[in-house]
């Protein structure tokens, strides 16, 4: 393999190893932004988007960081899911399966719904590094099993869903029982204000780093609207699927209640269908989360658990049932598809209703695509929007026209020019309609 741009981190040579295994070759940006400042000591504030590469920006310069003679706790990683805090303690065991012998960096994940005894037999021997949910971190610090006043690093990955689900103040116990000097890294897609006062408590002059997305979702993902009119919906959605025939799918909807009802309609329709959401107990959706991983479902429901931080390798395809109600939620949904350069198609069906939705996720910069599924093949349909199009149209030439109407008196070629300026104006609006 080619030599990798992280040369210039001056990684140790066994993270170097694992980054060429990684077959990572150019840092992203906000890894070439961050790397940095995180191996010189420093708190960080990561804003950036699903899938731009923020969990290695922050694990590669902690594991170069810990002293693996030490043996105490030097890192805690804390993520607001089960799922997600697994993935990132996979991530993790990836970099320091390459450690030297002598020199080893041990990791735990503890997350709840897992067996706490266990937890506590673990902890005879304090890790370098803690990656988990902040309830069980938080639990295991009072039962004074697990050390975290020896860590100086703290990571809050996926903040603002922290605080959503309202585990910011199990995070906020955490860092209270780390040492003042601690170096606070945290990601976030977006900075809420009520994120603010946790930030400002615990981060001094923090670097503050935003990637601007170049455009609201991936490049490679083609954005589809396709009309309910008055079909049978759960027909419609099987349909769809039949005929898009998925590597892997994720149907989307909002409630667990739907999620249920439309996975067990589908299977009464002969698909095989994976189900994830928080209704699921932590037994079943570790089970369901490795079937997944296993390709053992071409289709998956799913609410929005699955549609922040959570990698499923292979998404070709992402279909909302059901718009969110949070239209920041449509861009975590349809980031499960077209990672790391593939492609991938987010087709919504949509009602009337719909349409306010649909007119902001416009304006938020997505570009849709208008399609119908007729006896099994996809068909081009005008714009969705076309009848407000042309009434905003003649909305703007209504003024000129209303004019010419006036019986006042007018200048000498007032007439003549009027007409070439409503042209001029139908003109500029065909250009428009062509973009």
């Amino acid at each position: 393999m080619k030599e990798t741009q992280f040369e210039r981190f001056a990684f140790q040579p066994f993270i170097m190893e694992a980054i060429k295994e990684l077959r990572f070759y150019k840092p992203t940006e906000i890894q070439e932004r961050i790397i940095p400042s995180i191996l010189r000591g420093e708190s960080v504030i990561g804003q950036s988007q699903t899938g731009t590469g923020k969990t290695h920006a922050y694990l590669l310069p902690i594991i170069e960081k810990i002293d693996p003679e030490r043996e105490a706790v030097q890192a805690v990683i804390t993520a607001p899911t089960r799922e997600l805090a697994t993935q990132i303690y996979h991530e993790v065991l990836k970099i320091t399966k390459f450690c030297p012998s002598d020199r080893l960096i041990t990791a735990r994940c503890f997350i709840g719904g897992t067996d706490k005894q266990k937890a506590l037999e673990k902890l005879k021997i304090q890790p370098h590094i803690v990656v988990g949910t902040p309830g069980r971190i938080n639990d295991l610090i009072r039962e004074q099993a697990l050390n975290v006043h020896t860590a100086t690093m703290l990571v809050v990955d996926e903040a603002d869903l922290m605080l959503d689900m309202g585990f910011i103040i199990d995070v906020d116990q955490i860092a209270a029982r780390m040492p003042k000097e601690l170096q606070m890294l945290v990601f976030s897609a977006t900075i809420p204000e009520k994120l603010r006062p946790f930030l400002k408590k615990y981060m001094e002059n923090p670097k503050y780093v935003h990637v601007a997305p170049k455009q609201v979702t991936a490049e490679k993902i083609e954005h589809v609207l396709v009309p309910l009119r008055s079909r049978d919906k759960v027909k419609l959605l099987y349909d769809m699927l039949v005929a898009y025939n998925p590597y892997l799918a994720i149907v989307f909807t909002n409630t667990k209640k739907m999620a249920d009802e439309l996975a067990d309609s589908l299977v009464e329709k002969g698909l095989k269908i994976g189900v994830l959401h928080g209704g699921l107990s932590p037994r079943e959706r570790k089970k369901m989360m490795k079937q997944i991983r296993d390709l053992e479902f071409q289709y998956i429901v799913a609410t929005d658990l699955a549609a922040r931080g959570i990698d499923i390798e292979g998404v070709s395809h992402v279909i909302n049932y059901e718009l969110p109600r949070d239209l920041q939620f449509y861009i975590h949904r349809v980031g499960r598809t077209a990672r790391a350069g593939y492609t991938g198609i987010a087709a919504t069906i949509y009602e009337p209703s719909d349409q306010d939705a649909i007119t902001k996720l416009e304006k938020m910069g997505i570009e849709f695509q208008h399609r119908d599924l007729v006896r099994g093949e996809w068909v081009d349909l005008p714009p969705w929007n076309r009848r407000s199009k042309r009434a905003r149209q003649d909305g703007e030439i209504a003024p000129l026209l209303a004019q010419m109407k006036k019986p006042k008196q007018v200048k000498p070629g007032y007439k003549k020019k009027l007409l070439a300026e409503i042209e001029k104006q139908k003109r500029r609006l065909r250009r428009l309609k062509k973009r």
